[in-house]
């Protein structure tokens, strides 16, 4: 272009963020003679949408430092990265900022601020700026709130808040009833999901979609019913995909069937066969039966279609710095050393005093039982926690985001570390929350 000005420069950050292409957003926005407020909430948003949540934080700090006025825009993008990350601290400081700057008349900013704190484990503080809110609350507003109570298993809540809505003339849509389902599947209320999963179409002539259809697999999976979660599979009026199957995989995992989950890989090998997930479930499968040639025939196939395992990560925010752990990788990095350290000494402190003894029958692998706790004690968790109680001070709550669901052994060992050390820890795996506390976890062992 032989002139550029700020809108066309605006556009080209607009349109290389949306692309995935981060960098040449980053290059561009640097190159840029003169930033606007759009200039800077492009970049926040983008980098929080792409997970670069340092990077959107960053920005944030900068945009402040150079006195850029903030926008609506700007704002709920920060807090969205703090939900994300799970940052709590930050998030903290952002609302306090908020509060004296004179933004929280804004409706969307309260929507956000509220799914900040549900997504960081603190529903309190997410019900408690629901209740404070100024302007009259949107759908949107309700569905932040329930969702965060589905994801805390506050099964009973979420329908008490959902009858509240409707009591107050808001209508509700679809995806306030994704939620509802969802909040009945995590804490086994199979009869009350069905009702509402009924009254959908017949008492709000809502047809239900495909979301719809898989928290219902979900909720009959999770209560064991599997047999019924797989007939009402085969049976929907619209087809089965990829991802209802493989929450029934899932089940089946988490139950041992080998049977049906032979069954529901079989439709997930024609859906998307190159899932990584799909096989190391069907592995788990055989791993948990000591089926071990099935095992190795499953990691052939993995290798021959090279499909490469999702790493396991977490991540802990200390003193307002957010630290990511891998699983099984130790590297030299000083920080994982650390976290290694405290690791080693806190499960020895676990093995006598809360008689903790590693679940070595879940490990996927045919190899010596001292194999099998190296391999479990790496998974990232473990480090994240263990890194937190070495650095937070103490009765500070420990909050960890995970990006795969929580195993037996770590979910034991969480529960035995908040009796041993009298702490309370929070984890966000990729569906629900899990609270540790003096030995017990808010899911009740269901999950």
């Amino acid at each position: 272009m032989p002139f550029k000005n700020l809108t066309s420069w605006n556009v080209m950050l607009a349109g290389c963020m949306k692309s995935g292409e981060v960098e040449l957003a980053r290059k561009a926005f640097s190159e840029m003679p003169m930033k606007d407020g759009v200039s800077w909430s492009t970049m926040i948003v983008g980098f929080s949408q792409k997970g670069y949540f340092d990077e959107a934080f960053g920005h944030f700090r900068e945009l402040r430092r150079v006195g850029m006025t903030l926008n609506e825009v700007s704002l709920t993008g920060v807090l969205s990265a703090c939900a994300q990350a799970g940052a709590f601290e930050f998030g903290k400081i952002l609302h306090g900022f908020l509060e004296r700057a004179g933004f929280l008349w804004m409706v969307s900013v309260n929507n956000a601020l509220l799914d900040t704190y549900a997504k960081c484990g603190d529903i309190a503080m997410a019900g408690l700026v629901f209740e404070r809110m100024p302007q009259k609350r949107t759908i949107v507003s309700w569905t932040s709130l329930l969702a965060g109570l589905a994801m805390h298993g506050h099964g009973d809540e979420a329908i008490q808040l959902f009858h509240e809505m409707a009591s107050t003339g808001v209508m509700p849509d679809g995806i306030i009833f994704i939620s509802l389902l969802y909040a009945c599947s995590h804490t086994g209320l199979v009869k009350e999901g069905c009702t509402y999963f009924d009254e959908m179409r017949n008492v709000y002539n809502i047809e239900p979609s495909i979301e719809h259809y898989g928290c219902m697999v979900d909720l009959y999976g999770r209560a064991g019913q599997l047999r019924k979660a797989y007939e009402f599979a085969c049976q929907m009026p619209i087809p089965a995909n990829a991802i209802i199957w493989r929450t029934l995989l899932g089940a089946c995992s988490f139950y041992g069937n080998i049977e049906l989950a032979e069954k529901v890989k079989l439709k997930l090998s024609e859906l998307d066969p190159y899932n990584s997930g799909d096989h190391i479930l069907l592995s788990n499968v055989y791993a948990v039966a000591e089926k071990w040639k099935d095992v190795a025939a499953v990691r052939r196939s993995m290798n021959d279609l090279k499909i490469q395992k999702t790493p396991g990560w977490s991540m802990i925010e200390v003193d307002k710095v957010m630290y990511t752990f891998l699983a099984g990788v130790k590297q030299d990095d000083k920080i994982v050393v650390e976290a290694y350290e405290k690791l080693k000494e806190i499960m020895l402190r676990l093995r006598l005093e809360g008689g903790y003894a590693p679940e070595v029958g879940k490990v996927l692998y045919d190899i010596e039982e001292e194999e099998k706790e190296d391999s479990i004690s790496s998974h990232s968790e473990k480090l994240a926690v263990a890194f937190g109680i070495g650095r937070l001070c103490k009765g500070k709550k420990i909050r960890v985001v995970k990006n795969l669901r929580i195993c037996r052994d770590c979910h034991v060992m969480m529960k035995l570390i908040s009796d041993v050390y009298n702490v309370e820890i929070v984890v966000r795996d990729r569906s629900r929350f899990h609270s540790f506390k003096d030995g017990f976890c808010s899911c009740r062992d269901y999950w």
